[in-house]
């Protein structure tokens, strides 16, 4: 996708990205666009603080409304899983159709959606904005690349009318269940082991 445009609001913190092998520096977070398939993500490379997380909601709520657009907000929901992990969807606006169509259900309990994404949520329900929120079950002490794949495939797939090539998070999960099991059987045998960090590369 295409580096369409930067996300300049009150909430967000006044860094400078760069990547590697590259000398130029990007602001933290960005919009990419992909015309031919009507495609909006936004990317953030910092988070933001709750106490910013309102500004930062009514901000990029007011641009996504005067823009006409559709947003999909993303939110794990630490529960015991087994199998693949349940998806469900909320709704702002007339959304409820969208939901509906995707064979998405509500919540099988009663929650609530904080930090950031939360925040964006109540905006979009406060101007009436029509927006989706996409709850997934998912591991609260790793990435969890199971939870990412139903999301994509199941959520945000068939409503924003894309195919998502999920095949690398199958093999991040295999990698990151090894990880889970080092970790559990170094916790088992104490020691001085059991204190170490050790890095996990390529899961983000």
């Amino acid at each position: 996708m295409a580096h369409y445009g930067s996300v300049r609001c009150d909430g967000l913190p006044d860094v400078a990205v760069y990547r590697g092998d590259s000398s130029d520096v990007i602001p933290p977070v960005r919009l990419y666009a992909d015309e031919s398939r009507d495609l909006l993500v936004l990317q953030s490379d910092v988070p933001v603080s709750p106490s910013g997380a309102p500004e930062f909601a009514d901000c990029v709520t007011a641009w996504l409304d005067d823009h006409d657009v559709f947003p999909l907000y993303l939110s794990g929901l630490a529960e015991d899983k087994e199998g693949v992990p349940e998806l469900y969807g909320v709704a702002t606006g007339d959304a409820e159709s969208v939901i509906d169509r995707a064979g998405l259900v509500p919540p099988r309990e009663s929650g609530l959606v904080s930090g950031p994404t939360g925040a964006l949520i109540a905006a979009a329900g406060e101007t009436g904005l029509d927006a989706a929120g996409l709850i997934v079950q998912t591991n609260p002490q790793f990435p969890d690349p199971e939870a990412a794949r139903a999301i994509l495939e199941h959520g945000v797939g068939p409503i924003a009318d894309v195919d998502v090539d999920t095949s690398a998070l199958v093999e991040q999960a295999d990698e990151i269940q090894q990880a889970r099991e080092q970790m559990a059987k170094q916790l088992q045998d104490g020691g001085d082991e059991s204190t170490a960090a050790q890095p996990i590369r390529g899961f983000q």
